[in-house]
């Protein structure tokens, strides 16, 4: 039976951790650093991204974690759902991404040690249309119903409407599109910054979507699939409280973010949360100055087990 969560993810540990200047230009969340603070901020990156893996082991979610590796410098290494996705039928997605720097994230050997542990039916490369300058990043740029088979996707130059259009075609997913904006004007670059689906909810910045017709469309697509619509104001988005995603252990079901994000939720928001799931707070003060959060570092797998029958 396919779920909406996950009970494994794979993670990436940073080596070389920083904002990176090729991103910068369309991501409102990104901060700036002194060159001379870059040695300090990845160790403290590091030392988060540890925490989080054990915060995650500790509540019963599988964590596959992976080394980034020391040639060529990604700095956003951290941020793995980008570059690929996962699926209940055993197909892998690579992804095309927006800037050069972060197309060295794609690692066929990441791929390869999943294999010996679930079953891959096939891989479906994007990536080639880089090429022709576009670009689908992912789960970052698609925030996935898989029980309903909906993709809900926030138009940007990192999520093309082609792009989806192909991907959804071949995934057997039916697209939302809508355009949400930023108090500064520009376009949110990422779906998952400020939509988050989980089993019976959906956190969504629905006033960042500026047409009326299309911020009705997603409310109504998200209650007629059964989702309790939780709206999250702008300054809530800003603090990443959209940036989560719903995992599982054996026991429950658990809403992880950043303590950030937790702490912007109001009170009703966080008891209508724990209804349906424990949140689960990570400390990442660091790794959001690249402008991604908790959601962002975990790429969920839903690929069934080789001992699965």
């Amino acid at each position: 039976m396919i779920q909406q969560s996950a009970k494994a993810v794979v993670m990436i540990r940073p080596c070389r951790f920083y904002p990176n200047p090729e991103t910068a230009s369309d991501n409102a969340f990104q901060r700036e650093i002194a060159a001379a603070d870059a040695d300090d901020i990845s160790k403290a990156a590091q030392a988060e991204f540890d925490e989080a893996v054990e915060l995650l082991r500790g509540a019963g979610v599988t964590v596959h974690v992976f080394d980034d590796t020391v040639s060529p410098e990604k700095p956003d290494a951290v941020f793995p759902n980008n570059w690929f996705s996962t699926h209940p039928d055993g197909r892998v997605a690579l992804y095309p991404m927006y800037s050069p720097t972060r197309r060295h994230e794609r690692r066929r050997d990441v791929i390869d040690e999943l294999g010996k542990i679930y079953r891959i039916s096939a891989l479906v490369d994007y990536s080639s249309y880089e090429q022709r300058g576009l670009h689908l990043e992912g789960t970052g740029s698609l925030v996935l119903d898989y029980v309903n088979r909906i993709a809900y996707v926030s138009l940007s130059k990192r999520s093309d409407r082609a792009l989806v259009e192909r991907f959804c075609q071949d995934f057997n997913f039916e697209p939302v599109f809508f355009e949400s904006v930023g108090d500064d004007g520009r376009l949110i670059y990422h779906t998952n910054v400020m939509m988050c689906l989980g089993s019976e909810f959906a956190l969504v910045g629905l006033d960042m979507i500026a047409d009326a017709a299309q911020r009705e469309t997603v409310r109504r697509r998200l209650e007629a699939s059964g989702k309790k619509v939780i709206e999250l104001k702008r300054d809530q988005i800003a603090n990443f409280a959209g940036n989560a995603l719903e995992l599982r252990s054996d026991s429950e079901k658990l809403l992880v973010l950043s303590s950030r994000a937790a702490e912007a939720l109001t009170v009703e928001q966080r008891d209508e949360i724990e209804r349906h799931a424990r949140l689960l707070p990570l400390a990442l003060p660091t790794i959001e100055l690249a402008g991604g959060s908790a959601r962002c570092m975990l790429a969920a797998i839903h690929l069934p087990k080789l001992d699965e029958t």
